[in-house]
């Protein structure tokens, strides 16, 4: 399998020249690498013949040669310019810039993207946008989804239609309302590996499975969207060929929060294990679990603000292949517990679910068969060949 794919999430600050955007944003970008955030920085130039290498550098003399796309790589550092024949779109530019926590943009107002307007009061341009929204709550027709600005008139205007607002030095509230709203949320990604199984006749976590703990598979599969990852068992001393596993994230072995077992109980153990704000269970018997399909519902989670993202098959809701809000979603598997209910889907009454359609689940994984699981040593040896015989998915 190739590199994971994980869309940046992205905000646009704009503004007129001179508004202080770019002051802003050196600040803004320093607290959230203070707070450990995996910044990306997307910068529109105003001017088309803009440099940025000069005479006498090789990379100066490729260009001046002839050559239309030159890339320098050190072994910490790459630089690439290419010449253009037009301006390309930014959101095809952010999908060059994946796996980071937020990309802050700093120009292209008519990309789609969420905007934060800056308006500065010392900046005589800025003062027909103040204006503008002070009378209507929009700047050049657009609705900023929040501003900084030091007038006091645009703060009393943000604040008498709703939109949040800042002052210029005021670093840290915004970068907290960009960590609120914009910064990808950790993701803790469980394997629900269980213990024995009656009707395989052994663990599922330790059957053999092409060779290999079935296990061992699951992991390797699903880690690449973790930036925790859990696994839960009852039987944590037969694991340990799990430290021999080349993973991105080291796993973290947790036993069941209830003496006896159920669904529900094994979703109240996941959620009460994970230290990050979203949760994606797996089953450790889905043999084609999926790393994207997780990027993909997480990435609904954040971007709508629901509480649990779960994929709809024929058969109806699939709760071990989807991605949960933790804190909420506690609550509201201890509620469903509470009224002595044993199914994982009985807690979604006490959430706002968000169902991930057939049609998202082919557009995350074209291949499918995310939810195919083995409860028999006789489905295993099916699987099995059918991986042997067509290939693997």
């Amino acid at each position: 399998m190739g590199k994971l794919f994980i869309p940046s999430p992205a905000i646009s600050f704009v503004g007129r020249h001179n508004s202080g955007k770019t002051t802003l944003l050196e600040k803004v970008i320093a607290e959230l690498a203070n707070r450990g955030v995996n910044v990306g920085s997307l910068k529109h130039h105003g001017h088309s013949d803009f440099e940025i290498d000069y005479p006498g550098k090789d990379s100066y003399r490729h260009r001046a040669a002839g050559s239309r796309d030159v890339v320098v790589v050190s072994p910490k550092r790459m630089a690439r310019i290419t010449e253009l024949d037009e301006e390309p779109d930014c959101l095809d530019i952010l999908k060059t810039m994946p796996g980071h926590d937020i990309v802050i943009v700093e120009g292209f107002r008519q990309s789609g993207l969420d905007v934060i307007e800056v308006m500065r009061d010392g900046n005589e341009r800025d003062h027909a946008a103040a204006d503008e929204f002070c009378e209507l709550a929009t700047v050049r027709g657009g609705s900023p989804h929040a501003v900084v600005s030091d007038m006091p008139r645009v703060h009393a205007a943000a604040v008498k239609h709703g939109i949040p607002c800042f002052g210029l030095e005021e670093i840290k509230e915004i970068v907290d309302f960009l960590m609120v709203w914009y910064v990808r949320p950790k993701l803790t990604v469980v394997v629900q590996a269980g213990g024995e199984s009656r009707r395989m006749g052994q663990s599922k976590a330790c059957v053999p499975f092409l060779g290999e703990p079935l296990l061992k598979r699951i992991v390797q599969r699903v880690s690449p969207a973790a930036d925790e990852l859990i696994i839960t068992t009852n039987e944590p001393e037969r694991l340990a060929f799990l430290d021999e596993v080349d993973l991105p994230v080291r796993p973290r072995l947790v036993t069941d929060f209830y003496d006896t077992r159920g669904a529900l109980r094994g979703v109240y153990t996941a959620l009460q294990a994970a230290q990050t704000p979203l949760v994606a269970l797996v089953a450790c018997d889905m043999v084609f679990a999926s790393a994207p399909l997780i990027v993909a519902e997480s990435q609904v989670a954040h971007e709508e603000r629901v509480e649990a993202v779960v994929p709809v098959t024929k058969f109806g809701y699939e709760p071990f292949h989807a991605v949960y809000r933790r804190d909420e979603c506690l609550k509201a598997a201890a509620a469903a517990l509470e009224k002595g209910s044993a199914s994982a889907t009985s807690m979604f009454e006490y959430v706002r679910l968000r169902g991930f359609t057939r049609d998202e689940v082919r557009s995350a994984v074209p291949a499918g068969g995310c939810f195919v699981n083995v409860n028999t040593p006789e489905e295993l040896h099916r699987v099995e060949q059918g991986i042997l015989d067509d290939g693997d998915k």
